[in-house]
């Protein structure tokens, strides 16, 4: 695990901890081609440059965000706003993790790309990759 991800995870309570580390390990045994550093001040996986999913501490708990989950049709993923793609799930507990859920998440996370990494340079505007 890339020890900055390791400090992150680290920092926060026992419980989150675990919901992190747990996270963490699942994203890298099915995103093995990603990158990984702490981005905008948590975890993030990018492939080929472009934010795949990431995980923050927030009141309402560990936050799981996929960058283009909104594509991902998944009614346990939650839509936020409605400009940008993503959508996310909250843990509170290692327990509420469901590995089969989150390896099919992340195998649409590979499949399902919207172009953050050019979201800049396009004014705001989003544009499918894949």
């Amino acid at each position: 695990m890339n020890p900055e991800i390791s400090e992150y995870n680290n920092a926060q309570s026992t419980e989150d901890q675990l919901i992190c580390n747990v996270l963490a390990k699942q994203i890298d045994l099915h995103l093995t081609e990603a990158e990984n550093k702490i981005w905008h001040a948590h975890p993030v996986w990018f492939l080929e440059g472009n934010p795949i999913v990431g995980y923050s501490k927030q009141k309402k708990g560990i936050r799981l965000m996929f960058w283009s989950g909104k594509s991902f049709d998944e009614d346990k993923l939650n839509v936020l706003g409605g400009k940008f793609q993503d959508a996310s799930i909250f843990y509170n507990s290692v327990d509420e993790i469901d590995t089969n859920d989150l390896k099919n998440w992340l195998q649409k996370a590979k499949e399902i790309q919207w172009d953050y990494k050019n979201i800049v340079k396009r004014k705001g505007i989003l544009e499918r990759l894949k």
